[in-house]
């Protein structure tokens, strides 16, 4: 049985997302964390300009309307902030400890899912959450 694509990009998120802590750890060593992230949102917006031109999408807009927007812009707000609490926490803590602690953020998005979108909640996600939750824990304190 193959993988499904969705699980392909969810798999190459979580190893990017352990790259990125790796190499943010080492990029904001003795610079200001805030600065740091500065300069990968600016990595970030070149790089997508890029993708986007490679593929010709920048016409493709449909189904972009004004609730569109305003759910992006907010997911935008929750990313800096994100990125921003992050690069503070890996200037200030190891990276074996911070990297578990943000991931936490499977935990909430769970919780947020079940509470904001009516996603159920079965006995594998709730198994699953508590062994990321206990794991991550374990992680940070260890």
């Amino acid at each position: 049985m193959g993988m499904k694509s969705w699980q392909i990009f969810a798999f190459g998120s979580a190893f990017f997302a352990g790259l990125t802590a790796i190499l943010g750890k080492v990029g904001v060593t003795g610079i200001n964390s805030n600065v740091g992230m500065f300069i990968r949102t600016v990595v970030v917006v070149i790089m997508t300009a890029m993708i986007l031109t490679f593929r010709s999408e920048w016409n493709k807009t449909e189904g972009l309307d004004t609730h569109s927007i305003i759910f992006l812009v907010l997911s935008a707000i929750a990313t800096g902030l994100s990125w921003l609490c992050y690069y503070r926490a890996l200037q200030l803590g190891p990276a074996s400890k911070v990297a578990p602690v943000d991931k936490l953020s499977v935990a909430f998005a769970i919780l947020l899912a079940v509470v904001f979108l009516g996603e159920k909640l079965t006995w594998k996600t709730i198994i699953g959450c508590a062994f990321v939750v206990v794991g991550s824990v374990v992680l940070a304190l260890g």
